[in-house]
């Protein structure tokens, strides 16, 4: 019986979600797969059909923490990971989180280490993905992944955890993961409020997928007009008092720029 579920979050017509399915076909282990989304059309009726996918249509609450939340609830697995239709697994990754799920104390979320692929071109080291790893350096040790200080810490100066790397533990989360309101922090705000809780935070620092960069992104469009930064500072305070956040945001701004094509 499989525990493990990828549910890929289908939105309008993506020229990458059938590259995504692919490459989770092509897993070493097997998954249960499922497409979830609010914007129902032909082409991802046709990818759900010509996969032979289970397709979830989301009729209630439609925006982005909305839509994570409905696919996280269709997976009738133990273990979630929720795909973003854009991006791409490699073939490690299962296998990869399942090492981390057996070896781990009452884990929360499961993640890999990611790159970014650039017109096709995967891109495993920049100055973004250094920092990122900087942060995550502690959690590379098996004897912290239960800390709550040591994750709030790492969370405390940004958000090195990328959301479609993560797989969740449904076991040990509540029956929501993510709040409505941010449009580009909501996965950020999703880890401070887990690392509040007991359990693991269970990280593989081998790469198991690529995070896709191009101008249509969510990512992208949010950048462009600055909605990011005031989330940021929000976010910030969290963990500092608001002189510091400001200022830890700003710099934090900067970062941000290598999300940019």
């Amino acid at each position: 019986m499989k525990t493990h579920t990828y549910a890929i979050c289908a939105y309008k017509e993506s020229p990458y979600l059938e590259t995504c399915i692919k490459s989770i076909q092509e897993q070493t282990v097997c998954s249960e797969i499922l497409i979830a989304t609010s914007t129902p059309n032909d082409y991802i009726k046709e990818m759900s059909e010509k996969y032979n996918l289970p397709l979830y249509i989301n009729e209630g609450d439609k925006g982005i923490t909305q839509d994570w939340n409905f696919a996280y609830k269709m997976a009738k697995t133990e273990l979630v990971t929720i795909a973003h239709q854009d991006d791409v697994y490699l073939p490690n990754y299962t296998a990869e989180i399942m090492k981390l799920a057996e070896v781990s104390k009452g884990p929360l979320i499961l993640f890999t280490d990611y790159a970014e692929l650039r017109e096709e071109e995967m891109i495993t080291n920049n100055k973004l993905l250094k920092i990122k790893r900087i942060m995550l350096y502690p959690l590379r040790f098996k004897m912290l992944w239960n800390s709550k200080f040591v994750r709030r810490r790492i969370l405390s100066f940004g958000n090195p955890i990328a959301c479609p790397a993560v797989t969740f533990v449904k076991d040990n989360l509540p029956t929501e993961v993510f709040q409505a309101g941010f449009r580009s922090d909501e996965d950020w705000e999703a880890w401070e409020m887990l690392s509040k809780r007991k359990g693991a935070f269970a990280y593989s620092k081998e790469i198991g997928m690529c995070h896709r960069i191009h101008g249509e992104s969510e990512t992208s469009i949010i950048l462009g007009d600055n909605a990011r930064t005031k989330e940021d500072f929000v976010m910030f305070c969290k963990f500092w008092p608001k002189p510091i956040a400001k200022i830890l945001a700003k710099v934090y701004s900067t970062s941000e720029k290598s999300n940019e094509l």
